[in-house]
C-alpha cells in the first residue's frame, strides 16, 4: 500500500510540474521573458573573424559584455576587435586558434583562463562546409567537419565547463543548424557532424539539470541557410517558407534566445512543422514532399565562400 500511495504522489507531482511548465511556455509567448544583464560576462565566440560571430560580438558589445574572439584568420578576427570597442566593450581580447585541432583548443583555452579569466558564455559558432556528393569527399575534408563542427565543443566544454560547474553560473550556446536536424542532399559530412553537435549539446543540457548544476544555461541553435557567404549559391524554390535568411535577422533571434534562456531555437519556424511531419509520416512521403518543395536541390549551385586573393 505504501508504494502505491507513493506512486500515486509522485505521478500527482509530476502532473503538477507537466501543467505548470506548459502554463508557463504559454505564458511567454505572450508576456516576454525578463532579459538577463550580460555585462561584464566574459563571452566567448568562436569564429568572430566574420559573419554570424562577428555580429554577435557587437551584439554582445553593446550590452557591456567583456568579449573573448578566437578565429583563424587574425585579420578578420582584428577588424571585428575594433569594431568591438567602438561598440562599447567593456574588454575585448582577441586569440588566434584552430579550432580543427584539440591541443591548439587547449593552449589558447589556458592562455584565456590566464589573461581575463573564467569564461561565463560559452558560443560554439565556427563551422566548416564542404558541399559536395559523399563520394567526392576528400577523407580530410570530412575530418575538418568532424574537428570544427563537433569536436570544437567537446574541447571547449572540457576547458571551460569546470569552472561554469564550480560556480554554478554561465551559459553554454551552440550554433547548430537545420542540417543537424534533417538530412540534406550534398551534406552528408555536414549534416552528421551538425546532427552530432545538436545530440552533443542537447545532452549536456539534460545532464547538466539531472546533477543538479541550474545556473547554467543551454542555447542550441538550428537556423536554415544564412546570407554569410558560406552557404553561396544555395537556392530555395520557397522563399515565405524556407527562406534564405539574413544575418541581422538571426542574430536578433540568437540573442533574444539567449538573453531570455531559451534552450532551443529553430529558424525559419516552418522548421517546427517539418520535424512534427518528419516524426509520424512515412518515409516516402516525407521524399515527395521535399521534391515538391524542391529541397533536393538546394545545394546543386553551391559554391561556398570565395577566398579572398
Amino acid at each position: 500500500m505504501p508504494s502505491k500511495m507513493k506512486a500515486m504522489k509522485d505521478l500527482l507531482i509530476c502532473a503538477g510540474k507537466f501543467t505548470y511548465s506548459i502554463l508557463d511556455a504559454l505564458l511567454s509567448f505572450i508576456v516576454p521573458r525578463p532579459k538577463k544583464n550580460v555585462a561584464g560576462e566574459i563571452v566567448l565566440i568562436t569564429g568572430s573573424g566574420s559573419g554570424i560571430g562577428r555580429l554577435l560580438a557587437l551584439r554582445f558589445a553593446h550590452l557591456g559584455a567583456i568579449l573573448v574572439l578566437w578565429d583563424i584568420n587574425p585579420e578578420g578576427n582584428q577588424e571585428t576587435c575594433e569594431l568591438a570597442k567602438k561598440a562599447g566593450a567593456s574588454g575585448v581580447y582577441t586569440y588566434t586558434c584552430n579550432c580543427s585541432e584539440k591541443q591548439d583548443i587547449y593552449r589558447v583555452a589556458d592562455q584565456v583562463k590566464k589573461e581575463v579569466g573564467d569564461v561565463t558564455i560559452l558560443i560554439n559558432n565556427a563551422g566548416v562546409v564542404t558541399g559536395k556528393p559523399f563520394l567526392e569527399i576528400p577523407d580530410e575534408c570530412v575530418e575538418k567537419s568532424f574537428d570544427v563542427n563537433i569536436k570544437a565543443h567537446i574541447w571547449t566544454y572540457k576547458a571551460f565547463l569546470p569552472a561554469m560547474i564550480a560556480n554554478n553560473h554561465g551559459h553554454l550556446v551552440c550554433i547548430a543548424s537545420s542540417a543537424g536536424l534533417l538530412g540534406i542532399s550534398k551534406l552528408s559530412d555536414y549534416c552528421a557532424s551538425k546532427f552530432a553537435a545538436f545530440g552533443f549539446a542537447e545532452s549536456l543540457f539534460i545532464e547538466l539539470f539531472a546533477q543538479g548544476h541550474t545556473g547554467i544555461k543551454t542555447t542550441i541553435v538550428c537556423p536554415f541557410f544564412i546570407k554569410t557567404g558560406m552557404f553561396e549559391g544555395c537556392t530555395t524554390a520557397n522563399p515565405l517558407l524556407l527562406p534564405i535568411l539574413e544575418p541581422d535577422y538571426v542574430v536578433n533571434k540568437i540573442m533574444n534566445a539567449i538573453l531570455e534562456e531559451q534552450v532551443y531555437l529553430f529558424l525559419p519556424r516552418f522548421i517546427y512543422f517539418v520535424l512534427f511531419l518528419k516524426s509520424f509520416l512515412p518515409a516516402k512521403t516525407g521524399l515527395i514532399i521535399c521534391e515538391y518543395m524542391k529541397i533536393l536541390d538546394v545545394m546543386n549551385c553551391f559554391k561556398g565562400r570565395v577566398k579572398k586573393d
